[in-house]
């Protein structure tokens, strides 16, 4: 019997290294794809290494070196590569330790708003009727409040910090993964497989989580992606206001804020994390684009149909020229 169950997982292995090999060709063929995720894995690797890589601690401060130019400029060093700011801190080492402010709170925020939007969505479309009706008006009533003021409102209460600005995001950013679940759940609801496993004497409890959540993987993984640059951009422009991460601590945003003083005769201290910003969203649209086309068959379907016609005029080109 052991001999004979042996190849089982031999072959499952197999499959999915032939599955991962085939995923991974598939990215290559889409190279702006391929450089946005190397990109976001450099940034990672950057922030989870940040003790190891950064030249200097982020809140190390020279007052005989501030404001050094980056190397390359008159009066710079290969002591501070990107140059220092106003208190003479080491900008490249302030930006390696900012992604590791930035990603927290961006990983963080959008893992509590997936669950709390996840378990709402559910909820409506498996219920339906007045609970449905209930939920989806509280939907609409967070989304038509002001996301700024509930902002200063909480942070007035608690206080600005990293996990206030987690909370203040998780609040004003779990409605989209809501109506998202709500739709899909609503939909599939109502699919003979579902229907069939009711009639059978399926719990809703096993309904759900067996038949409905895994038709919701694919969609929140593309919509995760898509709302962590959403994340970026929220905790840069909050902690530029003073309400997010606070000094002396190392922030993407915060790091803007502080060179905005500065910024006619010291314009490292503004473009350097605004381009970590930039290329952090950039990079991450660039491969949640393809992974939503690859995950979803219809859209498989028409980027394969269109290969396939590209091959073919490439084929009667060839002909008329022969």
């Amino acid at each position: 019997m052991a001999g004979a169950s042996s190849p089982a997982p031999a072959a499952l292995s197999r499959a999915r290294q032939t599955g991962l090999r085939a995923l991974l060709a598939e990215l290559w063929q889409d190279r702006m794809a391929a450089i946005g995720l190397a990109v976001v894995v450099l940034i990672v690797l950057a922030a989870l290494l940040a003790p190891l890589i950064a030249p200097h601690p982020p809140q190390a401060q020279s007052i005989t070196s501030r404001l050094t130019p980056p190397v390359w400029m008159e009066r710079g060093t290969w002591t501070h590569i990107l140059g220092t700011d106003n208190l003479g801190r080491d900008v490249l080492s302030r930006l390696i330790w900012g992604a590791r402010a930035t990603l927290t709170v961006g990983a963080a925020t959008c893992v509590i708003a997936a669950a709390i939007g996840t378990a709402v969505g559910l909820w409506a479309g498996y219920a339906g009727g007045r609970a449905d009706t209930l939920l989806m008006r509280i939907v609409d009533i967070q989304i038509a409040f002001p996301g700024i003021l509930l902002i200063l409102l909480i942070v007035g209460v608690i206080g600005p910090g990293v996990w206030t600005l987690v909370l203040v995001l998780s609040i004003t950013n779990w409605m989209v993964y809501a109506r998202l679940v709500r739709g899909i759940t609503a939909a599939t609801r109502q699919s003979a497989y579902v229907e069939a496993a009711e009639v059978i004497g399926c719990r809703p409890g096993r309904v759900i989580f067996r038949h409905i959540l895994p038709n919701l993987v694919s969609p929140l993984l593309t919509l995760l992606i898509l709302e962590f640059t959403g994340i970026v951009l929220a905790e840069a422009a909050v902690s530029f206001l003073g309400f997010g991460v606070q000094p002396p601590q190392a922030s993407w945003g915060l790091d803007v804020a502080s060179g905005r003083d500065y910024l006619f005769i010291a314009w490292w201290l503004v473009t350097f994390p605004g381009l970590a910003i930039v290329a952090m969203v950039l990079s991450i649209n660039l491969f949640a684009n393809w992974l939503r086309v690859t995950t979803d068959p219809e859209e498989r379907e028409k980027r394969h149909a269109r290969t396939l016609a590209s091959k073919r005029r490439g084929i009667f080109r060839r002909r008329d020229i022969a």
